[in-house]
């Protein structure tokens, strides 16, 4: 039968309980998971032999680091999975505002409860989600939010003197004592805070204005920040820099595989209507138009092109796919190209643009790059088949015109009187003969965009296909 949790200090004596750092807490659990051969980041791929080993030697170490990447690299999600390294439960003097640990109180607060009440002093257990304090650094950002200031408040309410201790307002840092606290986008935050950081960073406290103390607090400090930005001139006080014991790079997924697992990892599929079913070419052409977009000279790649742009895409993909089902009584959903163009507003909010970008438009932009998608899923499926017959068709003056809105089984009877394009899709594996309606319409929309991007055939601005333009 499991004990109760010792309430007061006396009980939690008798325990033998024996207090731990913070990083020494982490690196302790680090080590046991480590050794039972778990997953020490669940849910985050891509980063094996990258930086999983860098930030597992920067906890081993007990350092404070910062996570450099771009956008959408999934570097929140890490710091908020630091969490499951803490203990489930810590003892803390009840009512501290900065968790004082009850065998080594660092608050005036907390000493005193100790002098009035001895071992009957009583004790609360935090859970380890709420030793995870989180902070978005924005211009406007104080030294009172960050460390503390008087107030004058509870200088009047209790009677103290302004230099008591009690009338300390402790801001996030030591309100995160015992715990750890991450700061997002570390150069946004200005010059004179970051010197504000010094201390806790080097010597492990804090001096709060005003107040002849010192606050010695136990913490993890990690920061994220915008490679650019941290190494500009000026964004960071270079010794902040020197005083963040471990820089780690992320960076985007390496390979489709990681990418495509991530997609499916985060993107919103399962619908509680209508059965959903996404032929693998299309999950395949929503990551490569990110893909393409990282590579693509219009796009400002030093603010990347995030991970979030394919998780929309999916969902609007999906929903535009749902949407028509609903329409046509139809009882799947299955998404086709069209539906990844009528995706393009996932895609251009997510496009930072250089100049010629600009000038061109980001829907100009993001249209080609689907293009573009479809026409390399298209070759890796169906490279070297023989589509003679199909542009024979269209350069004999046929025209096909595919509604975003139009059943499956009629986009298939239509796409039928293309000479071979339903048959080309059977023989290389796009849409067995088995397949569903919507398998065989989105497979041959897949053939006609793959034409399309060879300049074999042309497309319409209403998504109609024709003869390739000279």
């Amino acid at each position: 039968m499991t004990q109760p949790a010792p309430t007061t200090l006396g009980e939690l004596r008798a325990t033998g309980y024996r207090t731990r750092t913070v990083r020494d807490e982490l690196r302790d659990n680090l080590i046991g998971r480590i050794g039972a051969g778990e997953d020490l980041f669940p849910g985050i791929h891509g980063y094996e032999d990258s930086v999983v080993p860098q930030l597992t030697n920067a906890i081993l170490s007990r350092h404070d680091f910062i996570l450099l990447g771009l956008r959408g690299q999934a570097k929140s999600r890490i710091l908020r999975q630091l969490v499951g390294l803490l203990d489930p439960h810590i003892p803390v003097i009840a009512g501290s505002e900065v968790n004082d640990d009850p065998l080594a109180p660092i608050s005036k607060h907390g000493r005193m409860m100790i002098e009035e009440c001895g071992d009957a002093t009583p004790i609360e257990w935090l859970a380890r989600a709420q030793r995870y304090l989180e902070k978005l650094a924005t211009p406007d950002v104080t030294i009172a939010d960050i460390i503390g200031d008087l107030d004058p408040i509870k200088a009047a309410r209790g009677g103290h003197i302004l230099s008591d201790e009690l009338t300390i307002h402790y801001g996030m840092l030591p309100r995160a004592n015992r715990g750890i606290f991450a700061m997002n986008e570390l150069p946004d935050l200005s010059p004179r805070i970051q010197v504000g950081l010094f201390n806790i960073l080097e010597e492990g406290d804090v001096q709060i204005k005003g107040y002849p103390v010192r606050l010695p607090l136990d913490l993890l400090i990690a920061f994220t920040a915008n490679p650019e930005d941290y190494t500009a001139r000026g964004k960071i006080v270079t010794p902040l820099k020197d005083r963040i014991a471990a820089e780690i790079r992320t960076h985007y997924p390496q390979d489709l595989a990681t990418a495509l697992a991530i997609t499916e990892q985060e993107a919103w599929v399962s619908r509680n209507g209508l059965p959903v079913f996404i032929p693998p070419f299309v999950r395949e052409i929503v990551e490569r138009i990110t893909v393409l977009g990282r590579m693509e000279n219009r796009v400002d790649q030093t603010s990347g092109v995030s991970q979030r742009m394919p998780i929309a895409v999916m969902e609007t993909v999906v929903s535009s796919a749902e949407r028509r089902a609903i329409l046509q009584g139809e009882d799947e959903a299955v998404p086709r190209i069209g539906d990844i163009y009528a995706a393009l507003p996932a895609m251009t909010g997510k496009l930072e643009l250089e100049y010629e970008g600009e000038m061109q438009g980001a829907r100009r932009i993001a249209t080609e790059l689907v293009s573009a998608a479809a026409g390399l899923t298209f070759d890796e499926v169906a490279g070297g088949a023989d589509c003679d017959s199909i542009v024979a068709y269209f350069e004999s003056g046929g025209v096909m015109q595919v509604s975003e809105d139009a059943a499956a089984a009629a986009c298939v009877e239509g796409f039928s009187q293309v000479p071979g394009l339903v048959e080309m899709t059977e023989m290389v594996g796009l849409a067995p003969a088995d397949s569903s309606a919507g398998v065989k319409a989105a497979a041959c929309e897949l053939v006609l965009e793959g034409l399309v991007s060879n300049r074999m055939i042309s497309r319409t601005r209403g998504g109609g296909y024709r003869a390739a333009t000279p």
